[in-house]
This record gives structure tokens, C-alpha cells and sequence, in this order.
């Protein structure tokens, strides 16, 4: 007899909501209910909370935690980092890269005739707005800076111009003075506090010279003033968070947050989000930054491109992964060989059916090594396989100082010389290197802990998300798009009822020591093959040990609309963006007997779905980045 498996569902509103605060139950067929998670006593470990299976609702693209926005660990230097090439191509790099069926990718929805086309050909066919926890789609609409406290008045804009040059170093003089020779006391305390305030890194003196006055401005000594401005020059009515929306152009999240902290000479962990984005796309998202004046970070606009700052406000709070309901997406798919007809088919089937929660290939790597083969090394504690599998020389191109690098290591397995091989230290590569270098072969576990906890982690997520999609797909294979007895679903009747339930209810859960699985499910054959227990997930590093968490297996997108558009250019964008409109430009004008066709198409995802497994059920096609190479290559001649 099967059995029907509920979770408990905590409200929740477009996204998927934690169901931390309930416990799974196991419904038998006599409608009795049983626990099956682990008592509180036994879960907690050390000063860590205990971890708990969820709903997942990772922080990343409407999608990547992500819709289309989680990154692979940022390491394999192979990529992500400026230098040589030596003459390699990336399409050469793509060759040994990964398709969808080698990370479980395997089924679709609906029956359409599938077309081709090409995504992502430009990076501005991929423009992502974040959707706040409010339900409202961020937009930069508005580049002016909040009026402020009285003593703003007391500076000109000719003045306020001046000490921004300053701030930013851009003033030959090194100062900039102010006379004040007939204002009153009041008045230049005034002008001394709006000049800290407002510019936080510069100090003030009164002078005199030649019988006038002057009030000067200069740099407060040493880079830490300015990164640490003294508390007492923030207004206290003010709330100590300026929240303002970043557009950024081919920029991943947490690159752009370097960069603001580079120019800004800030710590990165003083700015917070809800989400990271893309890196070839335009996103829109909300940033936080704590103690940092709108004044100081619209001078920003003057000196950084592919940036723009704007919609300034001051809260009372930082912003927090996983606030947000996720994410608005405007996708131009290029050279279409789709009719009318089965573009109409295809669209109407995404929206009223929706596609498979797949996670996607970001999720999985660009190189020949896949980031889930090192995460199922972490997991079965086999760390001279995970050494061997991050530093080993691989397949396909690779820039010229990581293949010599790879070959030192396998010449000689001296992580002292290998690393005088790579001239850049700080991918994932040079943290191993310098980590064995400093602990030695013997304590692998501590060397891989010098790379950031994150990318550590991603691995894990790697290998989770593989066996997830690989169950899905197995799933789907043998019971089609309805529910049955032994599905999970987040709320229902009683297990007679199971045949009333839709697909859309039913979740899938990644692998953990605090969940539980569908009676129908191969998870433990699919983990044994691996090498892994499936009683036994718990790993002697606590940050390895994983709850484990609850997926959708279909989503329905919200808010789908589409269009063919036909044009001339193959250069031109398709997309009005968000500065194009605050710049007057026009909007694309669109040929109707153009030479090229193209499908633009807009929808909205919750947390954790990517957009290319969105654009994959459309276009019936590997979305991979090695598949989406070769068809850009093949245009492009």
C-alpha cells in the first residue's frame, strides 16, 4: 500500500515559504499521523541552531537561489578572472563543458514542437528586475538625492561639487576652502557638520589668511578615517541605512558590491541585499549600505560604467536573503526558426502549464570538472579525491598560467611551487594551493577551509541539485504530469485523496539527515551508487552536515506575456532599459520585414527557479553553455 506524504504549509504569498516552524509528517493510509523527523535533543550541535528542512527558497535570479542568478564557486580560475588566454577561444573552452543530461536534465512538460534560437547572445537580452517583499517590481526610475536635514542648505551646489571631487580624490589641491568671513558662528558650525556629514572621510579647520576667514576642507588622515567616519556625524533622525536600487550591466552581484566598496573604500559585508544576480544580464535589484550618505553614492555615477545608482532612501534596516518574492525577466531569444504557431503554442503552454523546476546549469560549472563531482567527494570525506579534482590538470582550453599551474602540481604535488605558477592567488585554485601550503597534505580538511564558506558550499549544493533534478526526471518518467500515492505535497486532504492533488502542489526533497522522501523514490540507490549513505548524512564538518530541503517540481510563471519581433541589426538591443528611459532614448523600433527574428518574452519567477529552465521548456533545446557556444559560433560565421 502506498502512502500519501503531506508537509505542513506555512502561509506564504508568490514565493515559497520556510516551513521551519513545522515538522514533516507521515500520513499513513489509516489517516494516522507520525513524526519522522529527530528530536530537538538530538539535532543540535555545538552553539549552531538546529538545522531544519525547508521549502527552498534560495536568495539568487527568480532563480538562481537564485533564478538564473546562482554562480558556480567562484574558483575555477578557468574563468571569471582577468588575463591571458593564450589565443584559446571560449567556445574552445566549451568543448568539454557540461549539457543538461549529464546533471539530470532530462524531461519537459508539454508536447510542442520545439524550436532553436539564441539566448543570452547579447547581454542585454537578459534583464532581470528584482521584486521586492512587497510584491513591487524595483525599477531605477529616479536619480535625484533626498532632500536633507537643515544644514544642507548652508552649502552650494558649486560647493558640494568641489568636496565631492575631494572625497574622491580627484581635487589637485587637496583641499577645498570656503569663506566664511560674514557668516555667523551658528552658520559655520553649521557648514563644519553638513561638510562631515556629507561627505564622511573629510575634516574641517577654520583659518585665517589675510584677514578673511575660511572654513577647509580636507582628507582625514589615512584610508581607515574614510572608510570608518566618526558616529557622531550621522544625523540622528536619519535612518543609518541609505537603500538604493543598482542597475549594473555584465556584472554578477557580488563583483559589483567590490566595486562599490573599492571606489567607496568600504568593507563589502557593510552593504546587504536580497538576492544575487546574473553576470551576463542588465539586473535591477535593491542594495543597502550602512552609515553612507546619497550624496556620496550618486558621485558614483560620474565614475563608474555599466553602473547607475539611483531611488535613494533611508531606512532603519538592512535588506536580508531571501526578503524579496522574486524576479521580473525580460528574455530576447535571437534567430528564432520557430513559426507564429508553435511560438503561440509554446508560450501559452509556460503560461498555463508551466516547466519543470530543474536547476540550472550555472548551478553545475563551465569546466570539464563538475563542481557536484567535488561536492559528492566532500560529502563521502574523500578529500585527497577533492584536492585531485580542483587542482589535476583537465580537458579543454584553460588560461595559460592554470594549465601550468595544473601541470606543476601533477608534476610535482608542491603546493608552494604550483602556486608561483598562477600570478592571480585568489581563485578557489590559489586558496587550496596557499591553504596546503600553510597546513600541509595531511590536513587537507583545514587547507580546503581557506576558500571562502560559500564556495565550500556550493559544491554540496552542487551535488544536492544533481540528485534532485536526476530524481525528478525519473519521477516524471514514471508517472507523467499527475499526482499519486507516495508524491510529498505541501498541504493536503487525506491519502484517498491523493489523485485530487495537481502536480503543482507536489515537491521533491534534496538529499539531507532531516527529510523526507516520496515511497517511490530511488534516492537511496541513486546516494548508494555514490558511495553515500542515505541514513547516515551527517558529516563530522558541521558545515557539510545538511538538513536538506523541500522543492517544487513544476512552476507556473506569473505575469507572461510575449512577442516576435523582426529586425535589421543583429548589434542593436531589443530591450528599453531602465537608464535608456531615464536618458530620453527611444525605445527599439522594430522592422516588419526585418532580416532577423526574435522572440521577446517577459515573465515573473519565484525564489530558487531559474530562467533558462523557463526558456528550456519553450525552446525544447540544451540550454547549456557549451550547446548555446557552438549555436552562437555557428551564427556568428
Amino acid at each position: 500500500m502506498f502512502y500519501l506524504q503531506r508537509l505542513p504549509l506555512c502561509p506564504f504569498s508568490h514565493s515559497m515559504a520556510s516551513i521551519e516552524e513545522s515538522e514533516p509528517m507521515l500520513v499513513t493510509s489509516q489517516g494516522g499521523e507520525k513524526r519522522v523527523c529527530p528530536e530537538k535533543g538530538e539535532e543540535e550541535e555545538g552553539d549552531l541552531p538546529p538545522k531544519r528542512p525547508r521549502v527552498q527558497n534560495d536568495q539568487k535570479n527568480g532563480g538562481q537561489s537564485h533564478q538564473d542568478e546562482e554562480e558556480e564557486p567562484e574558483g575555477n580560475g578557468s574563468e571569471g578572472e582577468d588575463g591571458e588566454e593564450d589565443g584559446e577561444t571560449f567556445a574552445d573552452m566549451m568543448k568539454h563543458g557540461l549539457t543538461e543530461v549529464d546533471v539530470g536534465i532530462l524531461k519537459f512538460v508539454s508536447d510542442h514542437e520545439g524550436f532553436s534560437g539564441i539566448l543570452k547572445e547579447r547581454y542585454s537580452d537578459f534583464v532581470v528586475h528584482e521584486i521586492n517583499k512587497q510584491g513591487k517590481t524595483v525599477q531605477l526610475d529616479d536619480l535625484s538625492i533626498p532632500p536633507e536635514t537643515d544644514e544642507s542648505d548652508v552649502l552650494t551646489e558649486e560647493q558640494k561639487q568641489q568636496l565631492g571631487e575631494l572625497q574622491l580624490f580627484k581635487n589637485k589641491e587637496g583641499n577645498v576652502s570656503i569663506e566664511v568671513e560674514d557668516d555667523t558662528k551658528e552658520k559655520r558650525t553649521l557648514i563644519h557638520k553638513a561638510i562631515k556629514t556629507q561627505f564622511p572621510g573629510l575634516e574641517t579647520k577654520t583659518e585665517e589668511r589675510e584677514g578673511h576667514k575660511f572654513i577647509v576642507a580636507y582628507h582625514a588622515a589615512g584610508k581607515k578615517a574614510l572608510a570608518a567616519p566618526r558616529k557622531h556625524s550621522w544625523p540622528k533622525k536619519r535612518g543609518s541605512f541609505c537603500h538604493f536600487v543598482l542597475y549594473k550591466e555584465n556584472k554578477d552581484t557580488m563583483d559589483a558590491i567590490n566595486v562599490l566598496s573599492k571606489f567607496l573604500r568600504l568593507r563589502p559585508n557593510l552593504f546587504s541585499y536580497m538576492g544575487t544576480k546574473d553576470k551576463r544580464a542588465i539586473t535591477v535589484q535593491e542594495i543597502a549600505v550602512l552609515k553612507i550618505t546619497a550624496e556620496r553614492l550618486a558621485h558614483l555615477n560620474k565614475c563608474l560604467m555599466n553602473f547607475k545608482l539611483g531611488n535613494f532612501c533611508y531606512k532603519n534596516h538592512p535588506l536580508k536573503l531571501g526578503e524579496l518574492q522574486g524576479n521580473h525577466f525580460t528574455v530576447v531569444i535571437r534567430n528564432i526558426s520557430g513559426t507564429q504557431e508553435q511560438v503561440q503554442q509554446a508560450m501559452t503552454s509556460l503560461k498555463e502549464t508551466g516547466f519543470i523546476n530543474y536547476y540550472g546549469m550555472q548551478r553545475f560549472g563551465t569546466t570539464a570538472v563538475p563542481t557536484h563531482q567535488v561536492g559528492r567527494s566532500i560529502l563521502k570525506n574523500d578529500w585527497n579525491e577533492v584536492v585531485d579534482l580542483i587542482l589535476k590538470p583537465r580537458p579543454g582550453a584553460e588560461k595559460g598560467y592554470l594549465v601550468r599551474c595544473r601541470e606543476e602540481w601533477a608534476k610535482t604535488q608542491d603546493p608552494e611551487a604550483a602556486l608561483k605558477k598562477l600570478p592571480i592567488k585568489r581563485c578557489v585554485e590559489g586558496q587550496l594551493l596557499r591553504g596546503l601550503s600553510m597546513y600541509g597534505k595531511k590536513n587537507i580538511i583545514t587547507a580546503f577551509g581557506l576558500i571562502p564558506r560559500n564556495n565550500r558550499l556550493m559544491y554540496i549544493h552542487s551535488y544536492q541539485s544533481v540528485v534532485w533534478n536526476t530524481m525528478v526526471s525519473r519521477r516524471i518518467e514514471a508517472f507523467g504530469l499527475k499526482a499519486v500515492e507516495g508524491d510529498l505535497v505541501l498541504r493536503g486532504a487525506t491519502p484517498t485523496e491523493a489523485e485530487s492533488h495537481s502536480i503543482h502542489d507536489i515537491v521533491m526533497p534534496l538529499p539531507g539527515f532531516d527529510v523526507i522522501y516520496p515511497s517511490h523514490h530511488g534516492y537511496r540507490e541513486m546516494l548508494s551508487a555514490d558511495g553515500l549513505d542515505i541514513d547516515n548524512m551527517r558529516h563530522k564538518v558541521k558545515d557539510y552536515s545538511l538538513a536538506g530541503a523541500y522543492r517544487r517540481v513544476i512552476i507556473r510563471p506569473s505575469d507572461v506575456s510575449w512577442e516576435v519581433i523582426q529586425y535589421d541589426d543583429p548589434k542593436i538591443s531589443l530591450v528599453h532599459t531602465d537608464v535608456e528611459k531615464l536618458e530620453d532614448k527611444p525605445a527599439p523600433v522594430f522592422n516588419t520585414e526585418g532580416k532577423y527574428r526574435a522572440l521577446r518574452m517577459e515573465f515573473s519567477l519565484p525564489p530558487s527557479t531559474y530562467a533558462t529552465m523557463a526558456i528550456r521548456e519553450v525552446l525544447k533545446m540544451d540550454t547549456s553553455i557549451k550547446n548555446q557556444t557552438q549555436l552562437n559560433t555557428t551564427w556568428l560565421n
